[in-house]
């Protein structure tokens, strides 16, 4: 698979939208960014005008894209693309550290202790992948 060269990005000129909107970018005037005219989105120029970020107040991690002459293609950090991966990691874990804890303890107050443990492990397991599945 060959490498495909970033193209810089023009603020002078528009480029389609990489929402798939079938809208176009337009540069909004005194700043480096660009909007859309169809899903008024607004996106910034990042790292060396190569990429572009998708500013969305909601959401926690930005979406990238970078131009190649023709098109955007998505340009996710790795470690945002591998959430589902890194959920089912930690739930093995969490299953692999309570597992053990639950089987030594047998008095009423220690496996009840043991459990809320368990649980709390698989609280935060849940929540990371879905923080990073947004």
């Amino acid at each position: 698979m060959r490498l495909r060269k970033n193209t810089p990005i023009d603020l002078n000129c528009e480029y389609p939208c990489p929402c798939r909107r079938k809208g176009r970018l337009k540069p909004i005037i005194l700043t480096e960014a660009m909007g859309c005219d169809k899903c008024q989105q607004i996106f910034v120029l990042a790292e060396n005008k190569e990429y572009i970020e998708q500013l969305n107040p909601t959401y926690p991690y930005k979406k990238r894209w970078r131009w190649l002459g023709k098109r955007w293609i998505s340009a996710q950090k790795p470690w945002q693309e591998s959430y589902f991966l890194l959920g089912i990691v930690c739930f093995f874990f969490s299953v692999l550290v309570a597992t053990p804890l639950l089987i030594t303890l047998t008095g009423g107050f220690n496996l009840i202790s043991g459990m809320m443990v368990g649980l709390i492990f698989l609280s935060v397991c849940f929540s990371l992948w879905f923080v990073y599945s947004r």
